[in-house]
């Protein structure tokens, strides 16, 4: 079994992803991609989206799936998104929680997303304080995006150097075997909350530490570290 001890003695940094770990933001990206594929003859998202690459971030994937039109397709994608997100985009339970835990207890709160950062910008005030978080790394801002750990690196490089990270330092919050892989690859914690946005799920593994919902991480925080 996994050790859901989550004993903080010693975490500097706890690095969130954005898209479905702290922010509930599927339901607005498939509205907005069901919008665009049929202009450009494309089967719904739930059939066009075997085509992606797992291991690039959504945006990066658009050349795979429309081509030579990928670059005017994606600006029709964000203009919908930003235009739907405010209406449709939620928090998580207790995400509010768990990040008022961390930062109570002077450890840094960081988002660590491959999205893009005008879009990353616009939603996350909608959900959250900006100035909860120490730091907000976007896609193509470090020298590479997960699943590489020098994703991780350069978020936290501000507070630790790499051979500072261990998995008692830093931990990666996330949904995905994505987030999982960084971590793992920059020698950190990886934990997983409920189920990836993709559905690309990996077996059960001992390096990582799984919960259902950020309500059961929230006790297993509160159960390892009591006052």
């Amino acid at each position: 079994m996994p050790d859901k001890n989550l004993s903080i003695n010693g975490l500097k940094a706890a690095v969130f992803d954005w898209d479905n770990t702290l922010a509930e933001s599927r339901s607005t990206l498939v509205y907005a991609i069901n919008q665009i594929l049929p202009q450009y003859g494309l089967e719904d998202w739930e059939t066009v989206k075997s085509k992606r690459d797992n291991n690039l971030s959504f945006k990066d994937n658009f050349p795979r799936i429309f081509g030579d039109k990928a670059e005017e397709a994606y600006e029709k994608y964000k203009k919908i998104y930003l235009q739907n997100v405010g209406r449709m985009i939620t928090a998580f339970p207790k995400t509010h929680e768990v990040l008022s835990f961390f930062k109570q207890r002077q450890i840094a709160v960081m988002v660590m997303s491959n999205k893009d950062r005008v879009l990353l910008n616009y939603e996350l005030p909608l959900l959250f304080k900006p100035e909860i978080f120490d730091n907000v790394v976007c896609g193509h801002e470090a020298k590479e995006d997960k699943p590489f750990g020098g994703h991780l690196t350069w978020t936290v490089k501000d507070i630790l150097r790499a051979d500072e990270i261990t998995p008692a330092t830093v931990w990666v919050i996330g949904d995905s075997p994505q987030d999982s892989a960084c971590a793992l690859n920059a020698g950190a914690r990886p934990i997983r909350i409920g189920k990836s946005i993709w559905g690309d799920e990996e077996q059960q593994s001992a390096d990582i530490c799984f919960f259902d919902s950020f309500v059961d991480f929230y006790q297993s925080l509160l159960l390892s570290n009591p006052k």
